[in-house]
């Protein structure tokens, strides 16, 4: 799963600042890659209000990236790099996850690649594992801590390597309880483009 997982950098409006702006980071996952390009998957709220978007491909690679597709009311987005063939990873069919909870799972990102850089620690991807708690209303939530940069990143079943959802958000107050997107809404979103753009 690692070659389709990729650290998502760009500038946003500054919080604090009336003027300048913030650079901002996260991670997506490459679904779709041809010879016209490829498509990573991510959540929305990684790119609102974003320019200067770029990709970098297997923690050394910097390509330039768009937004191509939103949806901010499920928070996920698609985004396009003119980057041809990069291995991307089949989503598959969404499934009632309510008989799962309990289950080990794994998450893939870039947590606050900042900080690991100016250490001089390199850019690496990292896995964090943790459960599945519980199934709620268009959410997963997980004993995952969602560091700032892994949101967008695949949320997986460890034993099968079945994406499930992507890191979202987790609690000011308890950082502990994470949140994922379903895979169903996101491949709701997916096939809604297809439908309509023929991408």
């Amino acid at each position: 799963m690692k070659p389709s997982v990729v650290l998502l950098t760009m500038r946003v409006p500054p919080e604090k600042k009336k003027i300048g702006y913030d650079d901002a980071y996260g991670t997506g996952l490459v679904v779709a890659s041809g010879s016209w390009g490829s498509d990573i998957l991510t959540v929305a709220h990684v790119v609102d209000g974003a320019w200067g978007l770029h990709a970098t491909i297997g923690n050394h690679e910097k390509v330039p990236a768009r937004v191509i597709a939103v949806n901010s009311e499920t928070d996920v987005a698609l985004v396009r790099t003119p980057r041809a063939n990069l291995p991307a990873l089949t989503l598959g069919a969404a499934t009632d996850l309510r008989d799962q909870v309990g289950r080990d799972v794994g998450l893939l990102g870039y947590p606050i690649p900042d900080e690991f850089q100016d250490e001089q620690l390199g850019l690496a991807t990292s896995l964090d594992t943790g459960r599945l708690s519980s199934v709620r209303d268009d959410a997963l939530e997980v004993t995952l801590q969602i560091v700032p940069g892994e949101s967008g990143g695949p949320i997986f079943l460890i034993d099968t390597g079945k994406v499930i959802g992507l890191a979202d958000s987790r609690f000011d107050d308890e950082r502990s309880i994470g949140f994922a997107v379903p895979l169903s809404d996101v491949l709701h979103f997916l096939h809604k483009i297809d439908r309509a753009h023929g991408f």
